[in-house]
């Protein structure tokens, strides 16, 4: 189909057009039919079902009570399942999370403002560990490979050990090149 212009597309629509006008007094008698129907508008009344919204109101607690008693059995019991799956897991886990506990404590307390910086950086990166770890006991529960998410497991684990402790080797070194600037600048 062609393009046509507005002038060729009036001029087709000329005779289908229409140019009447409405009589005399229209817009009277139409503003006087509005006015009438103004008030005869009714709205039927709703039937009494006071019992359909007993019964709506009782399901709809009634999903949010199996919603809720789902979502805290399945919250608190990741650490139990992945307990049933390996209970040498679960005490290696104990193990690894107090010891980076501790190293955790131990980086804290050596912040400054020389250290501040690479602890900060450190921290980052142990949540991204630890959200990793996270997403292996999932996959652990959802029954992949044990054998292998389990080695993962132990290696996150020591991924995160052996930052803590290169970390506070560099913290160390920082410590002792500020104290050696220190002294050479002591007269």
């Amino acid at each position: 189909m062609k393009k046509d212009t507005i002038d060729e597309l009036f001029n087709k629509l000329q005779d289908t057009i229409d140019y009447a006008e409405p009589k005399n007094g229209h817009q009277q008698r139409f503003l006087e039919k509005l006015n009438e129907s103004k008030g005869a508008t009714k709205l039927t009344p709703k039937k009494n079902n006071s019992w359909l919204l007993f019964l709506s109101v009782a399901a709809s607690i009634a999903i949010l009570l199996s919603v809720g008693i789902f979502q805290l059995n399945t919250a608190s019991s990741i650490d139990d399942k992945v307990a049933e799956i390996s209970p040498e897991a679960s005490k290696t886990q104990f193990y690894f999370a107090n010891l980076i506990e501790e190293q955790i404590n131990e980086l804290n307390s050596e912040k400054s403002p020389e250290t501040e910086k690479i602890i900060n950086d450190t921290m980052t990166q142990l949540k991204k560990l630890q959200l990793n770890y996270t997403k292996m006991e999932q996959d652990l529960l959802n029954g992949g490979n044990s054998k292998l998410i389990l080695s993962a497991m132990i290696t996150n684990f020591q991924t995160r050990i052996d930052l803590l402790n290169e970390v506070m080797i560099q913290i160390e070194n920082i410590k002792s090149i500020k104290k050696s600037n220190d002294e050479n600048y002591t007269i």
